[in-house]
């Protein structure tokens, strides 16, 4: 019985080709948003319903897409090397073999806390775009984004999906 269990661990190889391919698409997506934010201040490219606002804000606000859009990237690189390490290498230990201490996965839940983490960030990047197009015209709506982000960051320290694991940045 155990041995199609070890086999089907296989299919976890649909997940990895497929993150990485959506890592892969999101870095060019970020790269051309960035060449956007370049088009914006040396060009002088306003895109259509964009004219309220400074050219500068514009650019800024490309940048801060393309930064977000960076870290989906790579929470997508890192999720399939998680998955990679959980279910296809088979290795009992992850000491040495080359890899980051930061991207190392011991085990699931300290994908799960990553993954977490860089959720947090990317609502508080996409609070800090949406405050930047609007900044002329702030509402109290705007807070329900900001009021989720500490919610969810409250969550993720109450779970403590990082206990007892230590971190090394001796390497």
């Amino acid at each position: 019985m155990k041995k199609p269990f070890y086999a089907f661990r296989y299919i976890s190889w649909i997940a990895i080709l497929f993150s990485l391919l959506g890592s892969l698409l999101l870095f060019i997506v970020g790269a051309l948003k960035t060449l956007n934010a370049f088009r914006v201040f040396f060009l002088g490219y306003i895109p259509k319903g964009k004219e309220h606002l400074h050219t500068v804000d514009i650019g800024i606000t490309y940048l801060i897409k393309s930064l977000d859009t960076f870290l989906i990237a790579l929470i997508l690189f890192i999720f399939a090397h998680g998955i990679f390490t959980l279910f296809i290498s088979n290795k009992t230990s992850t000491k040495n073999n080359g890899v980051l201490n930061w991207i190392q996965t011991p085990n699931i839940g300290h994908l799960k806390n990553v993954l977490g983490e860089v959720i947090v960030i990317i609502l508080f990047v996409k609070f800090l775009e949406v405050v930047f197009v609007n900044i002329d015209h702030l509402d109290w709506n705007l807070l329900i984004l900001p009021i989720s982000i500490v919610l969810m960051a409250v969550g993720l320290k109450v779970l403590k999906l990082n206990k007892g694991e230590t971190y090394n940045d001796k390497t």
